[in-house]
């Protein structure tokens, strides 16, 4: 019998991809649905549980069997917030506002599904399973992450707010 562990993902952010990247490009749109919130999962805590499940397995402190470990920080969020959080980070106006039902018509199939349901995943079993917290429990701090490595490493063309 071997072990195994399912990581299930939520939205994947970070450096080269991340609202600061559709800002820049004029590809972010403030999509307005109240109460339309899902997960997101920062890179860097993506690498950190994958790493706590590997130490795991190796010093056999474990149990035996299959685990399923939800990725998903810990603040489902609209869409529309990340957006304004970025836009606020880079000192720049968020796009305008699109009501939903404006959005609706210009949805690609996928993009429909998406919107159709919420994504909120409960991730407190996953990190005590692991030992771990998040570096980024929230877009918030994983945005601000993401721009000051911009900054270290002379990337950014905008300013933190």
């Amino acid at each position: 019998r071997i072990n195994v562990d399912i990581f299930r993902v939520a939205g994947i952010y970070g450096p080269g991809r991340s609202a600061f990247d559709d800002l820049r490009a004029g590809q972010a749109r403030r999509v307005i649905k109240p109460g339309h919130a899902f997960g997101r999962i920062h890179r860097d805590d993506i690498a950190r549980a994958v790493l706590a499940a590997m130490r795991q397995e190796l010093g056999q402190d474990r149990g035996q069997g299959t685990r399923i470990l939800n990725l998903a920080d810990d603040e489902p969020a609209e869409s529309a917030l990340v957006i304004e959080e970025a836009a606020r980070l880079l000192g720049i106006a968020p796009p305008p506002a699109v009501p939903f039902a404006d959005a609706w018509a210009q949805m690609s199939p996928m993009a429909r599904g998406f919107w159709s349901e919420n994504r909120r995943v409960a991730n407190a079993k996953t990190k005590a399973a692991l030992g771990i917290s998040w570096l980024y429990p929230s877009y918030r701090e994983g945005l601000r992450a993401i721009l000051l490595g911009e900054i270290e490493a002379g990337e950014c063309r905008e300013g933190p707010a």
